[in-house]
């Protein structure tokens, strides 16, 4: 089904991996659109992210503290959001008081049950998943339309640059809450709790995230938490990946696989979940060990505006309540994550005091 899918895709520079994908099946058309994905995203009017510099001045020791002192204050990223409202502030005026009266939305289109499009719809194929189901709850409770959204398609490592130029509202696109992006932009309370894990060849060596990755090649998307997972580890000499070679990173995640379809990379380190969904799309490749970590999936808006947070969160608990978040688990992510994994539930929110 999944080569189905994306053989729909532009066939712009699909002869050029044609050659290295013989012996992958329908697999390898997958791979050749999700490469093709990594150029329509460069094409994307993106900005790149130019960082928060620091002069280094005050020495060691001053900066170590610092950074004892932010670690100390942001322990539980997850808990930092508004409590819910549903008062319109200044952000969801501005919305409101558009001409299209749209929400304008940062989602992936290649995620498969996460933000991707149907194989049956031809050209007109629409987004679905578990994420633009959310999306569409959002828009709905808001501008009392579901479908009052306009979907732009961001690349991992342009999630936190695309809300802070503006050029969209919010991003609900697996989006990890952590302490460092607590800096650049706000977040929603949880809305999926995932883990770090490892995707290899059914026919691989490799166990999880341990010493069987010695030496070996791993990829991980730009600006994703599992490239500072394993920048931190690396650095820190831990024996999963001391002597693992971290270097390959693509703009998204799903590039990963295709990566490792090559034979390019021998492992992929990702969220469980979306490691799920990849494993799903080629059954050449299976999750490798359990998760390793706790992560938060949150809706990201632009730092400073908290009414549109507060807002989300208010439609997060009603999501729940009412069901909708259960229902849409079971129909995109129980084929893969299955009905009784922590994930199954919705996580139970805990806001700012």
């Amino acid at each position: 089904m999944n080569a189905q899918r994306l053989s729909r895709s532009p066939r712009t520079g699909l002869r050029v991996l044609r050659a290295g994908l013989r012996g992958w099946g329908g697999v390898g058309a997958m791979a050749a659109v999700c490469a093709l994905a990594v150029v329509f995203a460069l094409l994307l009017p993106l900005t790149q992210s130019h960082g928060d510099g620091s002069s280094g001045t005050g020495g060691q020791g001053v900066a170590e503290g610092i950074q004892a002192k932010a670690s100390a204050a942001c322990r539980n990223p997850q808990d930092k959001s508004p409590a819910p409202s549903s008062f319109d502030g200044k952000t969801i005026e501005e919305i409101k008081a558009r001409k299209d009266r749209r929400l304008v939305v940062g989602v992936d289109q290649n995620s498969y049950r996460w933000g991707y499009r149907d194989p049956n719809g031809g050209k007109s194929a629409e987004l679905e998943g578990f994420d633009i189901d959310l999306v569409h709850r959002i828009a709905k409770d808001i501008l009392g339309d579901e479908n009052a959204v306009k979907f732009k398609a961001i690349p991992t490592n342009q999630r936190i640059p695309a809300l802070k130029d503006g050029r969209v509202d919010m991003i609900v696109r697996t989006m990890t809450i952590t302490c460092d992006r607590l800096k650049d932009v706000s977040f929603s309370a949880p809305y999926f709790l995932t883990g770090q894990q490892v995707l290899a060849p059914k026919s691989s060596t490799i166990k999880g995230y341990d010493k069987t990755l010695d030496g070996k090649r791993i990829c991980s998307a730009e600006g994703s938490t599992a490239l500072e997972k394993l920048k931190a580890d690396k650095a820190a000499k831990k024996p999963a990946v001391a002597t693992a070679d971290i270097d390959t990173t693509v703009p998204s995640q799903l590039d990963c696989l295709v990566r490792l379809q090559l034979g390019q990379v021998d492992a992929v380190v990702t969220d469980g979940a979306l490691a799920a969904s990849q494993a799903a799309q080629d059954p050449t490749v299976e999750l490798k060990g359990s998760t390793f970590t706790t992560d938060y999936y949150g809706v990201a808006v632009k730092k400073g505006a908290n009414d549109l947070a507060a807002q989300v969160n208010r439609i997060l608990e009603q999501y729940r309540q009412d069901g909708d978040w259960q229902k849409s688990y079971d129909k995109w992510l129980s084929p893969t994550l299955g009905s009784d994994s922590e994930s199954a539930k919705p996580p139970v929110p805990r806001y700012d005091q």
